[in-house]
């Protein structure tokens, strides 16, 4: 089959977003994701290689999850970034930075987007978005911290209400999921500052004013608590549903 041109791909997104579901037009959305396996597998390829890393992902975003995303979204379908992607999860911000930093010269077009700065419903990570051509493959990297909220929001809509992943859904939870992720936030701001300090003096890490490790465990400590909070906030709602 001759590949579709991006003014098909486009209005095949157009039928998908109005609410027609055509076996044919299902058919293209198939081959569509499909065509993404080749450079996907190119991209991961050169992390492991260049970067040696090993990063999780799929190669095509299910058919229902693309027709979700475009109903629920002001966008094209050849617009969408994740039709493809992988994640990279790392210790803490300071990998974080280095590893786009890293990322970026391996590829000829890249696209960075921070989501630390501007958090997507207090989804935080920054995701690069790599050019092979036409297609777009997306390259998510998290801190540990970035990831387990993630996980947190994923569980919570899957056992709740899906809403959740999207700002929607119990304002109990949503205020819990966002002061977790102010507190990661602050966090890892006060793990960037003291990581420049030391790197301004040459002290190792372990070096670090004691003030500023008593922050640090502070807001850890605040953070377990409110993922406690989370937890407990589910469970009762479980029990509200039974």
């Amino acid at each position: 089959m001759p590949a579709l041109s991006k003014t098909q791909i486009d209005q095949l997104g157009y039928r998908l977003k109005s609410g027609s579901l055509a076996e044919e037009d299902l058919r293209l959305l198939d081959e569509y994701r499909r065509s993404f396996g080749e450079a996907y597998a190119s991209v991961v390829h050169s992390i492991r290689q260049e970067l040696h890393l090993e990063p999780t992902g799929r190669p095509a975003k299910s058919t229902s999850s693309i027709i979700e995303k475009l109903r629920r979204e002001s966008i094209r379908l050849t617009q969408v970034q994740d039709v493809a992607g992988c994640r990279i999860v790392v210790a803490d911000v300071v990998a974080q930075n280095r590893v786009v930093s890293s990322l970026q010269p391996l590829f000829a077009r890249t696209t960075v987007i921070d989501r630390r700065t501007k958090p997507s419903h207090g989804y935080r990570a920054v995701h690069v978005i790599v050019y092979i051509g036409p297609t777009l493959i997306e390259i998510q990297i998290r801190s540990a911290l970035q990831h387990m909220w993630a996980e947190v929001s994923e569980k919570l809509a899957d056992t709740i209400e899906p809403a959740i992943k999207y700002g929607g859904g119990p304002r109990t939870i949503m205020d819990l999921l966002t002061k977790a992720s102010d507190t990661v936030a602050s966090l890892e701001a006060a793990e960037m500052q003291a990581a420049h300090g030391s790197a301004e003096t040459s002290e190792p890490q372990s070096a670090q004013p004691e003030r500023v490790r008593r922050m640090l465990d502070g807001i850890r400590s605040d953070l377990r608590s409110l993922f406690t909070s989370l937890i407990a906030s589910v469970d009762e709602l479980k029990g509200k549903l039974r």
